[in-house]
């Protein structure tokens, strides 16, 4: 009898199952962008692994890869010492942790490598679209740009660059905030650093959105345990030689080759590599940050230095009790990549692979512009275009830079909506409020209205009584009967005219 029940417990909980998943998938279906998505990942996937199968491999920075992390695993500690046929290392030090691991998975070989990196490539498309998804920017039918880019494919399984997993883990940060995981995105934010600089150029808008959504405390913490993140896989070089780690490894004024830049190749190799070159373009990036800042970003509290005074001061009660609140996704995102793309227009130096650092982010930027449709898909495809001419010459350095600063003015033109979830639900609720008090008082009106009409009538009434007893009495004084007493009950006549007096007095 026992096994009986448990047998058909078992059978209702399958069917409560089944019943469940089968109510799921077409509440799940129902979302276009949703289905979209998961249709992308799968021809994606069949789609890298024919590159993989059918294309040739290209050696450029893999054996490299591969001398340094040898030299880190045979004990050595200091950086100028760590060296590949590209020169020395140049990366932070979870770079070293990552291809290490790469090595000893794959042995060295590139071929493993290459399945490994189609693997990166799916997760971080899978991530990329997700933040899409949660995001109410770009259309459904618009996803499928996300997969259209010939040298994005090459640069994950064809050359296996480290920008794959810093921008898979910048990715992977973004996502984390979406979700309000703020110190948890910051960790990975740092992990991403830890493999390659390039990421810092999100940290100016994230500090905004950090300041915008965290408190004080949760600002500093969140930014500490960053830190942490950074001593920690730093230890053994900080420990050993903390100058030639700290030197080579965030280096910020490195030179690039003039060759292989993507940009400003139209701009004569002497002014390319001069400083002069270099500090105009960090007083450019730096002056259209702060631009942004005060008349787009923190528009809604009125400019970037009253919002940061607002925040900074913690004498003021009244704004230290206005944070932290809820960013809107789209704000969070449209923040970010726009930090990052000023960076990359400002960079003296785009080499190919670079293009992963911004191009996920291209239709999420063309969307949020006031341009049309066809304007969008045809800058976006001829951003693509110019990033397939190898080598990069003066006409398509100088066609990049007139389209990134197209899409820099449609950026300054798209509206600066509310940036706030509460603040929209608190105007909601002041909206129902005053409506709610506007009811009320007309309730009131009427109530006060209608309770004088009932007086007025009731005096009415009283003065016909009044009335009605005088032609009484005065039919009895005709008929002879004067002195006798009125019909009615003389306690109520007493009363009435009690009632009397008092209304006259």
């Amino acid at each position: 009898m026992a096994v009986k029940n448990s047998t058909s417990a078992h059978a209702k909980r399958s069917r409560k199952k089944a019943a469940a998943s089968s109510s799921l998938i077409p509440k799940f279906m129902k979302n276009p962008k949703t289905t979209m998505a998961l249709a992308l990942l799968i021809i994606d996937s069949l789609l890298v692994s024919f590159i993989i199968a059918y294309v040739p491999y290209t050696k450029i920075d893999w054996d490299a890869y591969m001398s340094q992390v040898s030299g880190f695993l045979g004990g050595e500690r200091d950086y100028k010492n760590l060296k590949g046929d590209t020169g020395p290392l140049v990366y932070p030090a979870g770079f070293l942790y990552v291809y290490s691991a790469i090595q000893y998975v794959t042995g060295g070989q590139v071929f493993p490598a290459q399945i490994l990196f189609g693997i990166l490539y799916i997760i971080n498309l899978g991530i990329v679209l997700l933040i899409y998804v949660k995001t109410d920017v770009l259309p459904w039918w618009a996803l499928f740009l996300l997969c259209l880019s010939k040298r994005v494919h090459s640069i994950f399984v064809l050359r296996l660059f480290n920008d794959c997993f810093a921008m898979t883990l910048l990715h992977a940060a973004m996502g984390s905030i979406l979700f309000g995981w703020w110190h948890l995105g910051l960790i990975i934010f740092s992990a991403a650093v830890s493999i390659k600089m390039n990421v810092l150029l999100y940290a100016p808008s994230l500090f905004i959105l950090m300041l915008k959504a965290m408190s004080i405390s949760g600002v500093i913490s969140a930014l500490a345990g960053a830190a942490l993140v950074q001593i920690v896989l730093g230890l053994p070089f900080l420990l050993s030689f903390p100058i030639e780690y700290i030197s080579r490894a965030f280096n910020l004024g490195r030179i690039f080759v003039h060759f292989w830049s993507v940009n400003f190749k139209f701009v004569p190799e002497p002014i390319f590599v001069s400083k002069e070159f270099a500090l105009s373009l960090l007083i450019a990036h730096l002056v259209l940050l702060v631009v942004f800042a005060h008349y787009k970003w923190c528009k809604h509290e009125g400019g970037l230095f009253k919002f940061l005074r607002s925040r900074i001061s913690f004498c003021s009660i009244t704004s230290c009790s206005a944070w932290p609140k809820t960013l809107k996704k789209e704000h969070i995102v449209t923040t970010m990549f726009v930090g990052n793309f000023i960076g990359i227009i400002c960079a003296r130096s785009l080499h190919y692979q670079f293009y992963s650092w911004y191009f996920y982010s291209l239709p999420h930027l063309l969307w949020i512009t006031p341009f049309p449709t066809l304007l969008r898909v045809l800058i976006f495809v001829g951003v693509e275009l110019c990033w397939n001419v190898f080598p990069s010459n003066l006409y398509s350095s100088l066609l990049l830079l007139c389209l990134h600063l197209l899409i820099l003015c449609g950026l300054w033109y798209s509206m600066a909506e509310n940036p706030y979830e509460s603040d929209k639900s608190d105007s909601q609720k002041d909206g129902q409020n005053s409506d709610d008090s506007k009811q009320s008082t007309a309730d009131m009106t009427v109530f006060v209205q209608n309770l004088l009409q009932q007086m007025v009538t009731l005096d009415d009434m009283g003065n016909r009584i009044n009335e009605l007893e005088q032609s009484i009495n005065d039919l009895k004084a005709e008929m002879g009967v004067e002195g006798t007493s009125s019909p009615l009950d003389p306690s109520k006549q007493k009363s009435d005219e009690a009632k009397q007096d008092e209304g006259s007095a």
